[in-house]
């Protein structure tokens, strides 16, 4: 098959997990932000945040590592992964235990006294997605795409049915009559925490199914823990630890931090954060499409390496991958007038910050793309300091607008940091691994996007325009440049 043609049919299917199943899980929001207030929906946007840095340092990097290792020859692939999922089952299990017994102390830490099993809920969420996420490396290096987006389908399907159960039919089965079968399995003390109950299910239904996986990691053939292969592959992967937590702090922590940084009472600062976290999630789109490719990208990345036209591949990949990003950024902004009301009424005063992060989030795609240099050439640790880097430029300017601009400069200090890191990456891997990007294209298509936004605002706002009429007239002179730009130039490579 055609690599990009390759590429593009694996992303199609991990996105169908990972873009349509999560998709389906962003429709929670409405359920959320219409049943609970600001300040409830902002407890599970600062777990979440917490999770996010939990789930990159409890991963240690290693799904990176087994990719290297297992295609580099230098050990058989089952004794690559025997060693990467024992050593996830054995840190997660002791991190697991130690959140049990410190429960209370760190519930006290976090503000949040009055519920230390949001604790051990928590971090047995974060152990179980572990240890699953050494079982999806292997179906990602083995191409069964289809395998894992199954899987993924199905967990999140049991996490959306368990939310609606909970949250909608024994809420209000215990309204209606608190001693029924249903309404029994209501309590209203634990009212958000039933977010993390069903997550937790849902994970614990996902290792079920990925216990093939884990079994032949624990008891397959060849399966054996190689020491001197765990060092190595610890020297690889462990730099990858400090890239992920510096882009996990470039990514949530401002919903971890807002709640420490805004300068009003503990239950403004969580309603605050309860709108921002919710107008995030309609970025959500671009993030995804994010996620999906760098499931995809990464194997085909590595395994494409040693062709000799990788470099204009990739270079190619970068020119489509904006493409597509800017088409979900004109489809979310132009069209925000419908999109709003995925959220509830009391939330809707922070859709300001919708077009800032999604344009974020795009530079954040680029720079997983331009990313290849330090993973191809193994300079993980160079690579490491460009997203400390990155973290830096994102705790400076939380410290800085926060408190003065509110969560807009939370949405402001994402786009400063992605940013920076873009032009650092680029720089660096003209010395290592240079690509011939085109520049011209790539941030022609940027400031495109950029400007059919300005002029649907000038339009609906300045002339009065009907929002849906201007928005699809742009969006059709959006598609009509792709084709005429490069629409050509890729039936003529595929050809």
């Amino acid at each position: 098959m055609n690599p990009l043609k390759r590429l593009a049919s694996q992303t199609a299917v991990y996105g169908l997990s990972s873009i349509i199943g999560r998709f389906l899980n962003y429709l929670l929001v409405p359920l959320y932000t219409y049943t609970f207030a600001p300040a409830d929906y902002g407890v599970v946007a600062e777990f979440y945040a917490y999770m996010g840095f939990l789930a990159v340092l409890l991963v240690f990097g290693l799904e990176t590592g087994y990719f290297r290792f297992r295609s580099g020859g230098e050990r058989e692939p089952p004794v690559v992964f025997a060693t990467v999922v024992r050593t996830l089952i054995v840190a997660n299990g002791g991190f697991l235990l130690a959140a049990v017994l410190l429960q209370q102390p760190i519930a006290d830490l976090l503000r949040h006294a009055a519920h230390p099993e949001y604790i051990w809920w928590v971090a047995a969420i974060v152990a179980l997605d572990s240890v699953g996420a050494a079982a999806f490396a292997r179906l990602r290096a083995e191409d069964k795409a289809l395998h894992f987006a199954g899987i993924k389908l199905i967990e999140i399907g049991a996490n959306i049915g368990l939310n609606l159960f909970f949250i909608l039919v024994c809420r209000q089965a215990f309204e209606a009559d608190p001693d029924s079968l249903l309404g029994r399995l209501w309590d209203p003390a634990i009212g958000i925490g039933y977010v993390f109950l069903a997550n937790l299910a849902a994970s614990g239904l996902k290792i079920l199914l990925l216990m093939p996986q884990l079994k032949d990691g624990l008891f397959g053939a060849g399966a054996i823990f190689d020491a001197e292969l765990f060092k190595r592959i610890i020297r690889y992967s462990l730099p990858m630890v400090i890239i992920g937590m510096a882009g996990i702090v470039n990514e949530m922590l401002d919903r971890a931090a807002l709640k420490f940084l805004l300068p009003y009472d503990d239950a403004t600062n969580m309603a605050q954060l309860g709108i921002y976290s919710a107008c995030y999630k309609l970025s959500i789109l671009m993030t995804l499409f994010i996620q999906a490719f760098r499931y995809a990208g990464e194997p085909f990345f590595f395994a494409y390496a040693k062709q000799q036209d990788a470099k204009q591949l990739y270079a190619l990949v970068l020119n489509w991958f904006v493409i597509f990003c800017v088409f979900i950024l004109l489809l979310v902004t132009l069209y925000l007038d419908l999109f709003q009301y995925f959220v509830g009424a009391d939330y809707r005063e922070g859709l300001t910050v919708v077009p800032v992060l999604l344009l974020a989030n795009l530079l954040l795609g680029v720079y997983v793309n331009l990313s290849i240099w330090y993973k191809l050439t193994d300079r993980t640790l160079l690579g490491a300091w460009v997203a400390l880097i990155g973290a830096g430029i994102t705790i400076a300017m939380l410290w800085l607008l926060v408190p003065v601009y509110g969560y807009q400069g939370a949405a402001w200090a994402h786009l400063a940091c992605y940013s920076a890191m873009v032009a650092m990456s680029y720089l660096l891997g003209r010395r290592y691994y240079p690509v011939p990007y085109d520049l011209t294209r790539v941030f022609g298509y940027i400031a495109l996007g950029l400007g059919l936004y300005g002029a649907s605002r000038w339009l609906t706002s300045g002339i009065g325009w009907n929002s849906l009429v201007a928005g699809t007239l742009l969006m059709l002179v959006y598609l009509a440049v792709v084709a005429v730009v490069d629409g050509r130039r890729l039936v003529a490579r595929q050809a």
